[in-house]
């Protein structure tokens, strides 16, 4: 059984590569071509795609899984739609692979300059949303990169029937139809075979909780881009426009509170009055938000439980939050600093000095100003849609898009010179 699955891997893994080579010489115009037949597959095979998604629904349902785990797996309308648009954008996009940059001209003569071109192979280990095969399959592909998906067993009936349209857009549009693969199986073993497969892939992305990203970072052998967790924070100024602030803070929290870029610790400012303060919790409260916080904040709300240390580390996927008054922006950034997951992180104030030192101390891969934490997201920074969130600093940095999925060479062009 194991050597069987070993040699799917391994063939998997070379078809990939072998793939990636072939579409260094696939014009733009193709691939852009695949990626609308693409879009035109989710809408003609919507039938199809819904009754596969429902036996995942079903086997999910009857294993008592989580609401908000349902609600990554589901697939509607609404979903299949939001899809749809992402490809077309990812389409439209203007991608960078092929461009040329950084040119100098030595003494010597030569013309020395850096070409941009895919990292290779890419692999991605997910849980749960069916849409992530289909944005890193695009996001990939518009990169010409070639990918390796093996998403969770709980959507894999949804994977596997997007993986084959995807199959079926690259046979179309004649394009490497193993530019795109999913590993045809949901045995956990696969995982630890394909972060063995350094000679094949290029770059790992996990997507999904914290403990899949930790166990695939301590087994892989190839290079990972991951964030761990969202710990996101929205510090209400004393500066802040009151509404405004109401606003940003409830749909942070509440527009979709189990996903990585919701808010999980509200951070007040002492100098805030009190209704102000209130007004703020108030509205949570009143959205069914579950509060936990600090003795001056449990002040303004006698019924909130209070909050221990752990509170502030931790990434609820719920409507319960974190609640702390803090003595001004250096007391906000030093929390966020201390605890946060260097995720997304926001403050609501009017002055701008005081949104500026925000944006220099906090340490975080994204910054709001004014605006909710939700928007810490590919299609809404205009990416098309995300490969992915890294809170990590060497090559990439929030969310990712098809630049991200580049890399460069360097090119020396001369006219016979030797190096004496």
């Amino acid at each position: 059984m194991m050597e069987t699955l070993k040699k799917t891997i391994d063939l998997i893994s070379s078809r990939s590569r072998k793939a990636g080579a072939k579409l260094l010489d696939v014009s733009s115009k193709d691939i852009n071509a695949c990626i609308r037949e693409m879009a035109g597959l989710l809408k003609t095979e919507r039938g199809n795609l819904l009754n596969e998604n429902e036996k995942d629904l079903a086997a999910a349902r009857s294993k008592n899984l989580s609401p908000a785990m349902i609600d990554r797996l589901t697939l509607s309308d609404k979903t299949l739609a939001a899809m749809i648009k992402g490809l077309r954008e990812v389409a439209g996009l203007v991608g960078l692979v092929g461009q040329t940059f950084d040119s100098r001209k030595r003494p010597n003569g030569l013309t020395i300059y850096k070409t941009r071109v895919p990292i290779g192979v890419i692999g991605i280990i997910y849980e749960s949303r069916p849409n992530v095969t289909v944005d890193a399959a695009a996001l990939c592909l518009k990169s010409h990169n070639a990918v390796v998906l093996r998403g969770g067993s709980e959507a894999f009936h949804t994977n596997t029937a997007l993986a084959k349209l995807f199959a079926k857009a690259l046979s179309r549009r004649g394009l490497p139809v193993f530019a795109v693969q999913l590993i045809p199986t949901v045995d956990r073993k696969a995982i630890d075979l394909l972060l063995a497969k350094s000679e094949d892939i290029d770059l790992v992305i996990p997507r999904g909780g914290e403990s899949l990203i930790r166990t695939v970072v301590e087994k892989s052998r190839i290079p990972v881009i991951k964030h761990y967790k969202g710990v996101c924070h929205v510090f209400v100024s004393r500066h802040a426009d009151m509404k405004k602030a109401v606003n940003i803070v409830v749909n942070a929290k509440t527009q979709r509170p189990g996903v990585c870029n919701a808010m999980e610790t509200l951070l007040l400012d002492e100098k805030l009055p009190d209704r102000d303060k209130k007004t703020v919790l108030d509205a949570l409260i009143e959205k069914g938000v579950e509060l936990f916080g600090d003795s001056a904040s449990r002040k303004l709300c006698p019924g909130m439980r209070a909050a221990s240390k752990s509170d502030w580390y931790a990434e609820y996927l719920d409507l319960r939050l974190a609640v702390r008054v803090v003595n001004g922006i250096d007391e906000a950034v030093d929390h966020i600093n201390t605890y946060g997951s260097r995720h997304t992180d926001a403050i609501v104030t009017e002055s701008k000095s005081e949104a500026a030192r925000f944006c220099k101390l906090v340490d975080s891969s994204s910054i709001m100003v004014n605006a909710s934490t939700r928007f810490s997201d590919g299609g809404e920074f205009g990416l098309g849609c995300e490969i992915g969130i890294s809170t990590d600093k060497l090559h990439a940095r929030g969310p990712m898009g098809i630049d991200e999925l580049t890399t460069y060479k360097w090119i020396v062009e001369g006219n016979g010179q030797i190096r004496t």
